[in-house]
């Protein structure tokens, strides 16, 4: 019998909640505020049927575009043969998550100040622009000596002899 191609058809392990974290979901789920701009992660709770997004955008990160009493709306890209569409889906609070793909980013910005009052202090003027890391330095092996390696001349009449 042929597999079947419904809504959640594939998603026995994806949907499934993970080891130790099942039963009665968190309050901090529902107590989180979110903002428009933010960027959450999709990331499906089987155990609420309501407000499921498609299978296709659990695991995926998306910015939120609209706050509603219980969901959330989240605009996430998803490539359609040649073009990449922006597709905008509510879903429910207990299938999204505060992404940390920002977090980085957030703690350089805050580095990079901290860096910028202590130049000005100082009187000077520094770049906090981030560069590739360039070549390795150079270094001299101490004690090896040179050895000349010439190549044996090959002989194809004495070859054929003895080989065939």
């Amino acid at each position: 019998m042929p597999a079947g191609h419904g809504l959640r058809s594939r998603t026995r392990d994806s949907f499934s909640r993970p080891f130790r974290k099942k039963g009665t979901i968190a309050l901090a789920t529902y107590l989180r505020t979110y903002h428009i701009g933010d960027y959450v992660d999709i990331r499906v709770n089987g155990a609420v049927h309501k407000g499921m997004p498609h299978k296709f955008y659990h695991g995926r990160t998306g910015r939120v575009w609209n706050v509603t009493k219980r969901a959330i709306g989240v605009e996430v890209n998803k490539q359609v043969r040649n073009k990449i569409l922006r597709k905008r889906i509510h879903v429910r609070v207990e299938h999204v998550m505060p992404s940390r793909c920002t977090e980085e980013f957030r703690l350089r910005k805050i580095q990079n100040d901290k860096l910028k009052a202590e130049a000005k202090a100082k009187g000077e003027v520094i770049s906090t622009k981030r560069k590739p890391e360039g070549p390795k330095p150079g270094f001299k092996v101490e004690g090896a000596t040179l050895e000349t390696v010439t190549p044996i001349p090959y002989d194809v009449v004495n070859d054929l002899k003895g080989g065939y």
